[in-house]
């Protein structure tokens, strides 16, 4: 059984995750912010940089499929241990191979190490972060993720100054490899060991129940319902990621300076709406947070495709970015609802989500080269229709102190 903790070591464990959050973001926007300077070193081309691309998805997509084994097998806290570690030496190695040995092959193994640590990390925090949550018995959930986010800008913003004053790709990755490391793994040491994230001894008998429950939750059909929230909101996030910036050049006609202002525009509304969102689904509730914030995802989007004018346009990117924010990070607190089963069912949730994520930015991208991009995003509208129908899965389960709202 897990003991209480003090109000210290929960605000230190708290503290601890949303590090993890933020040095995550950090060292993924490192290497995102440097792939200009990554094609001129390895004398690449457009096709070149998206092999390496799949590469690291590639290995994101094994980490998700043995993240689950990792939790049940050793915990979040000891897992992470691992999954850090594979993934600040591959942004070390990444910038060795890009910088010093010009090897593109060194650089996809350190780009494979990093993906598969990324990813095999993402679910582990938020398995970390579900159970922080029920432990303060509040909504925290959108906070963590707006720590990732935090991390991202700080990242890029970086990556910006370092291709400016002319740094080397290896010197800069090497810095930002020992920001996640150094920081991860620090943080690690006020994660306190709990059962409720798997990370006690366990006789092999209760391991092997782990496997089956990990296996078990796949049967579940509140898993997929959840999984339907957080499949449309994670193509309404990564879609925007990925293509909001061509869709205002190629779509609407606009500079890329211009693109690059809507993307921001875009993350600052997320990042926002992730620091202010677990009051108010503590309000109103998990349920009808999710409902409004699907309309207004879908209403924003919807502004920005058919938007006669730029100053329309802006406005349908900020209401979509407010309305994509709370989808993922709720969906991970529904998961978690009941205890018992809290890292199977996040380790699933987290599955399903990070997959589109990975794989949706591709399809979406060979869908726009056949019928244009602002028609592809229509795609995406009747997604983020489905998570709004979806959102009555989320409701908290009895017993459960998160997500219920009072008035």
């Amino acid at each position: 059984m897990d003991s209480a903790l003090t109000r210290p070591q929960l605000v230190h464990w708290r503290t601890a995750i949303f590090t993890i959050f933020a040095v995550t973001g950090l060292g993924f926007a490192s290497w995102a912010s440097r792939l200009p300077a990554v094609k001129q070193e390895l004398a690449t081309d457009d096709f070149g940089i998206g092999v390496l691309l799949f590469v690291a998805g590639a290995a994101s997509i094994v980490g998700l499929t043995l993240a689950n084994i990792i939790v049940a097998r050793w915990g979040a806290r000891r897992g992470m241990l691992v999954t850090l570690l594979s993934f600040g030496i591959g942004v070390a190695v990444a910038g060795l191979g890009v910088q010093f040995a010009h090897s593109y092959a060194l650089t996809a193994v350190g780009l494979a190490f990093m993906g598969l640590g990324m990813s095999a990390t993402d679910v582990m925090m938020n398995v970390e972060a579900a159970a922080v949550e029920q432990a303060f018995g509040r909504t925290l959930m959108p906070l963590f993720h707006a720590f990732f986010s935090i991390g991202t800008v700080i990242g890029a913003g970086v990556g910006i100054a370092m291709a400016a004053w002319g740094v080397g790709v290896a010197w800069h990755l090497w810095a930002a490899a020992a920001i996640v490391l150094l920081a991860g793994l620090g943080a690690l040491a006020y994660v306190p060991t709990r059962e409720i994230t798997h990370d006690d001894d366990a006789p092999v008998a209760t391991r092997r129940e782990r496997f089956a429950e990990a296996v078990a939750v796949w049967r579940d059909p509140r898993t997929y319902a959840i999984g339907a929230i957080m499949l449309g909101m994670a193509f309404a996030e990564g879609s925007a990621n990925d293509w909001l910036t061509i869709a205002v050049v190629d779509g609407h006609d606009q500079t890329q300076a211009t693109g690059a202002i809507a993307l921001t525009v875009f993350s600052v509304a997320m990042t926002l709406f992730r620091i202010l969102g677990g009051p108010m689904v503590d309000r109103i509730g998990r349920v009808w947070s999710l409902r409004i914030l699907a309309v207004t995802a879908g209403v924003g989007l919807v502004m920005f495709i058919l938007a006669p004018n730029l100053p329309i346009a802006f406005v349908g990117v900020a209401l979509w970015g407010a309305g994509a924010s709370l989808g993922f990070p709720l969906g991970m607190s529904a998961a978690a609802d009941d205890p018992s089963k809290a890292a199977a069912s996040v380790s699933a949730a987290a599955t399903i989500g990070y997959l589109a994520f990975l794989c949706g930015p591709p399809v979406l991208g060979w869908i726009s080269h056949q019928i244009g991009i602002l028609n592809t995003l229509w795609i995406i509208v009747a997604l983020i229709a489905m998570s709004g129908f979806a959102s009555g899965a989320a409701k908290p389960i009895a017993g459960s102190k998160v997500g219920a709202g009072h008035h």
